[in-house]
């Protein structure tokens, strides 16, 4: 089932929530919406639930599951299942009841039978792999087998459209990547068309067909995960999509200059800045004819097949950050207050447009150049 937003938009008192928004969310399509606290990202999704009505003035919005107009539609007709960030599960219940619950309160022309019913709660209960707990109660449950029971209740009504609100959010770190993958591997069993918040980058990059990225009310760009991390439109998606070196100067003749440091750029004259991923920065023992970027190792942290390495520069106004892989870890000998050269492999820069000084962080344009060295 796809879904069509046209023209929503929310205001809660004086406070403007969304912007109005349009956004097509094709059939299928596991969709995360992503951005900081008061982007309007659980705002949008309740407003797709039906949990909350959009303006109806000046412009009314409209809202389209396929083709059924679902704007003034109550959220019990609506079709959807919801999955909170803390379960809601009915505590006194059992697990089995709990899944089934959404099937017991249907009308009865619509009711399944008790076999009917019994058959798709087992089915969906090993689905989440919960089949052995089905008399078990919540409480007795931990918190990544009560989610999957959240889950599996909310897919037994056969929604047409499945919304999550921070699912894991209340889950450990390393249960809630378990549980993303799951997820995942379900989703592209079942082909339902879900949409889910989070505020956590890598969980919307790894989970998600497309990602929507929110800030201040309004859409900043909508993409594939790939795409959003490696082409994005303005300074406000660069950065909130991860870790973000700063590199600021004045370039003159094509050299851009911060006290000692120094970057052949292809560049007008001017003040500039710069930035770069941490995997963008090369780490070496000399500076180059192209790069002259003195810098010192203040702390070391092995994570998985890479090493994360803090910089400071008297050049620098905040600390960098390097990811280097093992192998040239081990070859330079790293160590706390060892001194060595960045060498950008890569740098973005974003020209703000000129518009309000409000709009300007998120409507800035992209420009992009490999740099020698």
């Amino acid at each position: 089932m796809s879904i069509r937003l046209q023209n929503i938009a929310k205001h809660f008192a004086n406070t403007q929530a969304l912007e109005p928004i349009n956004l097509d969310i094709h059939e299928g399509e596991l969709v995360g919406l992503l951005g900081p606290s008061g982007s309007g990202k659980t705002t949008l999704l309740r407003i797709i639930a039906g949990l909350e009505n959009a303006d109806s003035s000046p412009q009314p919005g409209k809202i389209l599951f396929g083709d059924r107009d679902v704007t003034n539609v109550h959220v019990r007709d609506r079709r959807i299942g919801f999955v909170f960030q803390h379960y809601a599960l009915f505590r006194h219940m059992s697990v089995y009841d709990n899944v089934a619950f959404g099937l017991t309160v249907m009308p009865k022309k619509r009711r399944p039978s008790n076999g009917e019913i019994r058959a798709r709660v087992f089915r969906l209960l090993e689905m989440v792999q919960l089949q052995h707990l089905a008399n078990r109660l919540p409480a007795q449950l931990s918190g990544g087998q009560q989610q999957r029971v959240s889950l599996a209740r909310a897919l037994a009504v056969e929604p047409d459209v499945l919304l999550l609100d921070e699912p894991f959010g209340a889950l450990d770190a390393k249960v809630r990547q378990d549980l993303r993958r799951w997820l995942r591997r379900l989703h592209d069993e079942l082909n339902f068309t879900s949409v889910f918040v989070t505020h956590d980058q890598e969980e919307a990059l790894e989970l998600s067909d497309r990602v929507v990225v929110m800030s201040n009310g309004r859409i900043e760009q909508i993409d594939t995960p790939d795409t959003l991390y490696r082409a994005p439109k303005n300074r406000f998606v660069f950065e909130f999509l991860g870790d973000v070196n700063h590199l600021e100067g004045r370039v003159r003749n094509g050299v851009l200059t911060c006290g000692d440091a120094h970057l052949n750029v292809d560049l007008p004259d001017g003040d500039e800045e710069l930035q770069l991923r941490p995997h963008e920065v090369r780490l070496a023992e000399e500076p180059s004819a192209e790069s002259h970027l003195p810098v010192t190792i203040t702390a070391i942290s092995p994570v998985g097949a890479e090493v994360r390495v803090e910089l400071e520069a008297d050049w620098l106004a905040k600390p960098w950050l390097a990811t280097v892989r093992h192998a040239d870890f081990e070859r330079l000998h790293m160590r706390r207050g060892q001194r060595l050269f960045a060498h950008p492999r890569q740098w973005h820069r974003f020209k703000e447009d000129a518009k309000t000084p409000e709009q300007q962080a998120g409507t800035s344009g992209l420009g992009t150049a490999s740099a020698a060295g």
